[in-house]
């Protein structure tokens, strides 16, 4: 199934033409691809011979572009529905490194390269699809945004680079079912590239374009800096496409595996939201600690400040008797100036007296609101020990999860 040449056993081609088409396809003529549901199927052609039969034969050359471009389409339909599948399934942003995406980009390149002409150069004859691909920034201005970027990335020395490099971009831009549409609607420039019975000059070139459509739902992202594709070697790997038991497990492998990823993708960020929190609330600790500090300096100034009104408090007190004893005893005619100041007196001890029940009423102030901010700094550290207590059994789970 993976061989890319027809085997050696097979009846010599009549013709080089035929011969170079049938090493030059990816598919074997012997056998044609079709769909068996989301499945790919190999059927053998009856009657296949490469040789003069008096019979109508399959070594026409006409029928031998048709059945490629039939399995180019159905291999196409099949890398587009599994690679939508298998995004939406992931559900992150794709890479280069992803396997659906790599055999998709092997699909669309063997697609652009069925009925190339051959450029004859000092090299020798060259088959490239970066010709058709730099018409595109001709007939949709967006184009030429991504096609100067190709041009301009150092590592690309070949066409075929170029050419992949562009594909890539195009479904980063999510525009590749766009340019492809314009350029299958210009038969008359792509005369120049391809030959007229070509997957691009037919309608099954129309329907892959309309398939792309669907490729507008996923995201990728590619770093083009770091990747060779000039030497890559675009083979289809048709063990991703057949049905087997196997295939079938190691899907649900591949579905375990990823369960597994996204719970531990799922710890780790509750792990550095418990992380936050823990600092959040650590910050805030310190600046309760302050605070408490702060106001215990200033509760004890209000103590020494009370301790100074009392006594002072005491001193007005035996200042009073005293006067009232000297009344008693005193001349009359003194007993006036004495009212006036017994009355001064009596009057600083209200003020006195008033301003240490303020005095008193701030100290109780102060006090409730220590005793409320003891009560949430000890609600603060229960909740922190909870916060820690978890923060370690996560990371317990988490330990398990990466020896898993």
């Amino acid at each position: 199934m993976s061989a890319l040449t027809p085997p050696t056993d097979m009846p010599t081609p009549t013709t080089d033409k035929i011969t170079q088409a049938a090493m030059e396809t990816i598919y074997l003529c012997k056998f044609r691809v079709s769909m068996d549901g989301e499945w790919l199927c190999l059927r053998e052609l009856d009657d296949i011979s490469l040789t003069p039969d008096p019979e109508p034969t399959h070594e026409d050359p006409n029928y031998l572009m048709a059945n490629e471009r039939m399995n180019l389409m159905n291999m196409a339909k099949l890398s587009i529905k599994g690679l939508i599948e298998s995004a939406l399934n992931l559900g992150r942003t794709l890479d280069s490194d992803y396997a659906p995406l790599q055999q998709f980009f092997v699909v669309m390149e063997h697609c652009l390269k069925h009925g190339l002409k051959a450029k004859k150069t000092f090299l020798g004859q060259n088959k490239s699809f970066w010709g058709p691909l730099e018409l595109v920034e001709k007939l949709v201005p967006e184009a030429a945004e991504i096609t100067a970027s190709v041009k301009d990335l150092p590592g690309l020395k070949t066409p075929v680079g170029r050419g992949r490099a562009w594909l890539r971009l195009a479904l980063m831009q999510k525009k590749l079912s766009e340019y492809m549409k314009a350029l299958i609607n210009k038969k008359e420039l792509l005369s120049e590239f391809y030959e007229p019975n070509a997957l691009m000059m037919e309608e099954e070139g129309a329907i892959i374009a309309g398939l792309l459509v669907g490729l507008n739902v996923i995201d990728a992202n590619f770093c083009m800096k770091g990747e060779d594709l000039d030497s890559q070697v675009g083979v289809i790997d048709f063990s991703m496409y057949l049905k087997d038991g196997n295939s079938s497990k190691g899907s649900e492998g591949d579905g375990q595996i990823t369960a597994i990823l996204d719970q531990k993708n799922y710890v780790e960020e509750l792990n550095r939201h418990l992380n936050a929190t823990v600092n959040n609330l650590q910050a805030k600790v310190d600046a309760l600690e302050k605070s408490n500090t702060k106001l215990t300096e200033e509760l004890a100034v209000a103590n020494n400040r009370i301790i100074t009104l009392q006594e002072e408090m005491e001193r007005v007190k035996e200042e009073s008797s005293y006067i009232l004893e000297s009344n008693r005893k005193g001349p009359k005619q003194d007993r006036t100036a004495e009212g006036q100041a017994l009355s001064e007196a009596r009057k600083h001890l209200k003020e006195e007296t008033q301003l240490r029940l303020d005095v008193e009423k701030e100290l109780e102030m102060q006090i409730s609101m220590r005793q409320e901010m003891e009560l949430a700094m000890k609600m603060l550290e229960k909740d922190v020990c909870e916060k820690q207590d978890a923060l370690v059994s996560l990371r317990q789970q988490l330990d398990d999860l990466r020896a898993l």
